[in-house]
């Protein structure tokens, strides 16, 4: 696997110099009692996407503003002068909204390839404006052609929600020396996959989101069907995204915990600094390349994606897929077996225990899954073996009337690929041990004064071995903390909100750091801080 891919694992993540960005606070700013009319624009402590410094070519993908639930429906056509094989390609989505208004999810499609999600901030009566960028380069194959383009973040907008979301979204071409891309980027067909017949590599990406609004936006707060509580679930509140081939489970994976803008019941925590995550959506990736002896024999195979826990006809789970191929040149047809298939089946317990002062629901969950095989190739035989272990611990605390409710909860997302290609011994093992957070409390006193105390966190730590010596390692740790309290129940101008927040980005490892730190009050920025 080359540097690029293993990057990838990551989700794409960037490493930069310090040299990138300021080191210090930011510019000294009053910050008012409490929150105005306006704030500072949203910003995230994430890196941005680095550029080669190479000659470029920019398109316009989608220029729209959304009131409704229309999407923007358009043609791309790719770049003149740079062109089709780029060192890299980044997607930049700026927008602008004001009024009031929730926060809507979207998405970007091109040929029906997902190629972005992400979810919006929530206006100032003043207005807001945010951009975001995403490195897109492996969709190279889909972008090489002209392509249909669907956009939509459904809104709705009436004399109280008035907030029209303007939003513009380009690609930038980069040329220099082509980036290792996937040869095909495939969607399914009703459901169905045909692979080329040489496929090599195969790997399934999965945009899923749990939203919408109801009880599926704050699936983790779940409890059994024995608690009194809002948001009920037979299993509690463990989730699980699966992936099946012709019915067999292929691949399993702990959901990200995402929060949006108008999260646990308080926008005031996220109007400058959004949660983990929340402006652009990581997809899940499963490696299937064990299957594709199987799925290379020409004819369409289903896949299937669903959410282990969810209650059979709730609403709110999104997950669209794309199927990353790698192809075998000199071969017309790679054909392999399926060699090992264990699932240790998933364990979950979800115990409720009442109480006078506040009622707790407990809830472990484990599940482990190897799949293993082997592909024939002009170069070679090729051994795959994926193991996956998934782990989720949670407490949930709450009060007669919900008027206190706190949860602190881990999920554990562990998963190893060792690929034994001849042609690179010894064999090569990535692992990469991604561990998400939430600790938080929301009061409501008799006040009607709603105070949210939450950490989140977003972990991940990469490390590729050969023959038991580590070439390449990466840690990523992204915290969010914030703590906001606001009068529910009366008009905006009579909420008297207060807030702070403070997120820190680091992204460190074999090749350089990155470590960005910013902190608000008030909806002023107070703080932008880069180390390394």
């Amino acid at each position: 696997m080359t540097r690029r891919l293993i990057m990838s694992m990551l989700t794409g993540a960037t490493l930069l110099a310090s040299t990138l960005l300021g080191v210090g606070p930011a510019a000294a700013a009053e910050v008012p009692a409490e929150f105005g009319s306006d704030w500072h624009d949203p910003v995230t402590a994430a890196p941005p996407v680095t550029a080669p410094g190479t000659p470029s070519c920019r398109v316009t993908l989608a220029e729209a503003q959304f009131r409704d639930f229309t999407p923007y429906r358009g043609r791309y056509t790719p770049p003149h002068g740079c062109g089709d094989s780029w060192s890299k390609v980044v997607l930049r989505l700026d927008g602008k909204v004001k009024g009031r208004q929730y926060d809507r999810l979207g998405h970007v499609s091109v040929g029906g390839v997902e190629i972005f999600r992400t979810s919006t901030p929530q206006p100032s009566p003043d207005g807001i404006e945010w951009s975001v960028e995403k490195d897109v380069t492996r969709y190279s194959d889909t972008l090489r052609t002209g392509q249909d383009v669907e956009m939509l973040i459904g809104n709705v907008v009436d004399d109280t929600f008035t907030g029209i979301i303007d939003v513009k979204v380009t690609l930038t071409f980069h040329t220099g020396r082509p980036a290792t891309v996937p040869d095909r980027i495939l969607t399914l067909d009703d459901g169905a996959l045909t692979t080329p017949r040489n496929s090599e590599r195969i790997v399934a990406e999965v945009y899923a989101t749990g939203s919408g609004g109801g009880c599926e936006e704050y699936w983790y707060l779940s409890v059994p069907d024995t608690a009194p509580y809002s948001c009920q679930a037979a299993d509690g509140p463990n989730r699980e995204v699966q992936i099946r081939v012709d019915g067999q489970l292929a691949g399993i994976a702990a959901p990200f915990p995402h929060v949006w803008t108008g999260g646990w019941s308080n926008p005031f925590l996220w109007y400058v600094v959004p949660g983990p995550r929340a402006f652009d959506v990581k997809p899940i990736e499963y490696d299937l390349t064990p299957f594709a002896g199987i799925l290379n024999d020409g004819r369409p195979h289903r896949v299937e994606v669903s959410v282990a826990g969810l209650p059979e006809g709730r609403p709110g789970w999104s997950a669209p897929v794309n199927i990353l191929v790698w192809q075998d040149e000199g071969r017309a047809h790679v054909s392999g077996e399926l060699t090992a298939h264990r699932d240790g089946g998933l364990a979950n317990s979800s115990t409720y225990t009442p109480g006078s002062e506040a009622h707790r629901v407990d809830t472990r969950s484990a599940h482990r899954l190897t799949v293993a095989g082997y592909v024939d190739t002009s170069h070679g035989r090729v051994w795959t073996t994926v193991r996956r272990s998934l782990a989720h611990d949670s407490v949930h605390r709450w009060t007669d009337g919900e008027t206190t409710d706190a949860l602190d909860a881990t999920w554990r997302d562990d998963e190893s690929v060792t690929v034994d290609d001849r042609r690179a011994r010894p064999a090569r093992t990535t692992r990469t041990n991604r561990t998400y957070t939430m600790d938080g409390t929301t009061t409501l006193g008799t006040d009607d004064r709603l105070r949210t105390v939450l950490t989140l966190g977003d972990r991940a730590a990469l490390d590729v071995t050969r023959d038991g010596r580590r070439t390449f390692w990466l840690r990523l740790d992204d915290t969010y903390a914030g703590d906001a309290t606001w009068t529910v129940n009366v008009p905006r101008d009579q909420r008297h909100a207060v807030g702070t927040s403070r997120e820190r980005y680091r992204l460190y490892g074999s090749e350089g750091c990155y470590d960005r730190e910013l902190a608000t009050a008030q909806g002023v920025l107070t703080e932008d801080r880069s180390r390394c």
